[in-house]
C-alpha cells in the first residue's frame, strides 16, 4: 500500500482539483519553485497562466485573489509563514469573507488559503511560528486544521470546492507525518464533521491539528488507568459540537490541547461551549501555549512555550481524579 506524506498530500489534492476542475489556480510567492513542496511540479503541468508567481506584497495578491474569485475563478492562495495573515486579515475577513453577504448571496468568493507549515518549527522565532487559527474562527471564516495526511487530502478539496474562503492550517509538527493509504479511496472530506481517533469512556481529549498524535501517545501510556477518548475536531469553525456533545455523553470530563495563545484561543471556546450546553461531571482544563507567548529563538525556550505531553498527561489525570 502506498506510503503518503502529509506535504504530498497537500500536493496531490491541489493537483487534482486544478485537473478536475479548469478555475482552480495557484499563487503566492515562490509557487513555481515550491519552497514549501506543496506546488511542486505544478508549474510543469499546468503552466504559468494557472500557477502565478506574485511579488512579495501580501496584500496585493490577496486581493488579487479576492478580485478573481469574483470573477469565476477558484484560487489557492499558499503564505509561506503564518505571521503574514496578520497583514492580510483584513483582506480576508472584512472582504473576502462579506462580500457574500454584503451582495446578499449573489457574489461568492472562493478561495483557499493555505499555511504549509504554520506553527513553531525549530528557532523560527517570534515573527515566523504563530498558529492564529483561533482569529479566523473568531470572525466566523471557515478555518481547518488537519492532524493526518489523508484529512489533509480531504479537507484541502473539500476547501478548494467550497463557495466561501477559507483558511487551512497545515502544522509544522504533522508535515513529516506519513501514512499508508490506498490512493482510490482519497476522499472529499466534509467541513464541520470531527474524527474520533480512539474511543474512550473516562476523558475526552480535544487535540487540534499535530497534537493528535501527542494525545494518542499520551492516552496509551494511561491506557491501564484511564480511559481516553481523542477527538479530533479537524474543523475549528464550523465546529462539530453535535460529535462532541456524543463524546461527552460516553466520558463526562474534558481536557483541551490547543496550540494557539490561551486567552481567547480555541480551547477557551471549546470548554466553554462544553460547560454551558454539554454533559460535564468534572471541570474542564486547557493545555496551551502560555498567555501572550511570543516564542523566542532559543530553541528550549522555544520548546518550553509549546504545549507538552507531560502538560496533558498531568491535566488528564486531574480531570478523572487520579492525579
Amino acid at each position: 500500500m502506498p506510503n503518503l506524506s502529509y506535504l504530498k498530500a497537500l500536493n496531490r489534492a491541489i493537483g487534482d482539483e486544478m485537473e478536475r476542475d479548469p478555475a482552480v489556480c495557484v499563487l503566492g510567492e515562490d509557487v513555481g519553485v515550491a519552497v514549501g513542496y506543496a506546488t511542486a511540479g505544478l508549474l510543469r503541468r499546468f503552466g504559468p497562466d494557472r500557477v502565478l508567481d506574485t511579488p512579495i506584497s501580501e496584500q496585493a495578491f490577496t486581493s488579487f485573489a479576492t478580485g478573481a474569485a469574483m470573477a469565476g475563478m477558484r484560487p489557492l492562495v499558499e503564505f509561506q509563514i503564518p505571521a503574514l495573515l496578520f497583514l492580510v486579515f483584513e483582506q480576508i475577513a472584512n472582504q473576502a469573507h462579506k462580500f457574500a453577504l454584503m451582495t446578499g448571496g449573489q457574489t461568492r468568493v472562493p478561495v483557499t488559503y493555505l499555511l504549509p507549515g504554520s506553527g513553531s518549527r525549530d528557532s523560527w522565532a517570534g515573527q515566523h511560528s504563530d498558529h492564529p487559527y483561533s482569529l479566523f474562527a473568531h470572525v466566523g471564516v471557515k478555518t481547518v486544521v488537519p492532524a493526518t495526511a489523508t484529512d489533509a487530502y480531504g479537507l484541502l478539496v473539500t476547501a478548494i470546492r467550497d463557495d466561501d474562503p477559507v483558511v487551512v492550517f497545515a502544522p509544522a509538527g504533522a508535515l513529516p507525518l506519513r501514512e499508508d493509504v490506498d490512493f482510490g479511496a482519497l476522499a472529499p472530506v466534509p467541513l464541520g464533521s470531527g474524527r474520533v481517533h480512539r474511543a474512550g469512556t473516562d476523558v475526552t481529549v480535544v487535540a487540534v491539528g499535530h497534537l493528535v498524535r501527542d494525545a494518542l501517545a499520551v492516552a496509551e501510556e494511561l491506557a491501564g488507568t484511564v480511559s481516553v477518548e481523542v477527538f479530533d475536531p479537524r474543523t475549528l469553525y464550523p465546529f462539530d459540537w453535535r460529535g462532541l456533545a456524543a463524546s461527552l455523553e460516553r466520558t463526562g470530563r474534558l481536557v483541551v490541547v490547543d496550540d494557539s495563545n490561551r486567552t481567547c484561543g480555541i480551547g477557551a471556546e471549546i470548554v466553554a461551549t462544553a460547560a454551558e450546553e454539554m454533559r460535564l461531571t468534572a471541570p474542564p482544563r486547557r493545555v496551551t501555549r502560555p498567555d501572550g507567548a511570543v516564542l523566542p529563538f532559543a530553541r528550549e525556550l522555544d520548546l518550553a512555550c509549546q504545549p507538552t505531553r507531560a502538560q496533558l498527561r498531568a491535566a488528564v489525570e486531574k480531570v478523572a481524579g487520579v492525579g
